[in-house]
């Protein structure tokens, strides 16, 4: 097993969306030695935020499995969405990028319809896009920026899904990237938390409705991975430490979460509904 990178030089983008291709060192999407087994053959998934970080590595888990898939970007993700579709295609399957804006309710339609009427059906809905930013007075967060991070990683959510509940039949599935936090709180990340809160107590009600229905919702709570998110997030010192107060003593890489959304999507998770998968380096939550 290969080691990963336990400390990272001090960086920062200053600006969000973050950008992949500036980061340092490169994250690790998938492992070299991954081998797919046909357990999403010819599915389709759409996946918000798919363009770099925990989606790319969704995107070309997926593809590696057998599925096609659509991924939503920000316009000046370009170049991130890009490689993205490269990366699927290169393993011989089809990649529809989309870009636009999630605060949009019609955009949040439009690409569940294009997914469908492009890649011919949809199985899998991935809600991975987010914005985060740092506080540290919750008297001086502005309720502008709470509203807008609601906007885009819980309402985004919500119009995805209910568009593409029409499409889904028994045997697909919905998975949410929630978040550690949601489980324990950050004090310095107080909107990007309660938006993850909200999307946890969302999957675990939803899961109840769609049962009868054999539709199944689950999410995915990772803790410190070396996304874009970190390096646009946070100063460059915070950078340099992240992750070093788990258990294992490092950051996470996506290729350490994606897996978690290739089992919650095939049939292996069958019997698994309303539930959260922790890749968080070692803590113990009470979930």
């Amino acid at each position: 097993m290969e080691s990963k990178p336990t400390s990272l030089p001090p960086q920062q983008q200053g600006q969000q969306p973050g950008l992949e291709e500036e980061m340092t060192p490169q994250p690790e999407y998938i492992r070299p030695n991954y081998r797919g087994s046909g357990k999403l053959q010819d599915k389709v998934a759409l996946i918000t935020g798919g363009d770099s970080g925990i989606g790319r590595a969704i995107a070309v888990h997926y593809a590696r499995e057998g599925a096609d898939v659509a991924i939503t970007y920000k316009p000046e993700e370009e170049e991130d969405a890009y490689a993205t579709r490269q990366l699927v295609e290169g393993e011989g399957r089809r990649c529809l990028t989309i870009a636009g804006d999630l605060r949009d309710p019609d955009f949040c339609e439009q690409i569940v319809e294009q997914t469908v009427r492009e890649l011919g059906r949809l199985n899998i809905v991935v809600s991975n896009a987010a914005e985060q930013f740092v506080s540290t007075d919750v008297a001086e967060l502005p309720m502008e920026q709470f509203e807008d991070t609601f906007q885009v990683n819980f309402f985004a959510m919500v119009r995805v899904v209910k568009a593409a509940l029409q499409h889904l039949h028994e045997g697909d599935s919905i998975i949410a990237t929630s978040s550690v936090n949601a489980y324990r709180g950050n004090q310095q990340l107080v909107d990007y938390t309660a938006t993850k809160g909200a999307i946890t107590a969302y999957i675990r009600s939803i899961s109840q409705q769609l049962a009868e229905k054999k539709i199944r919702a689950n999410s995915v709570a990772p803790g410190p991975i070396w996304t874009p998110l970190i390096p646009a997030s946070f100063p460059a010192e915070k950078v340099a430490s992240f992750g070093q107060d788990t258990t294992m003593k490092r950051p996470g890489q996506p290729s350490e979460v994606a897996p978690a959304f290739v089992f919650l999507a095939s049939e292996d998770a069958s019997y698994i509904t309303g539930q959260a998968i922790h890749p968080n380096g070692g803590e113990v939550l009470n979930t």
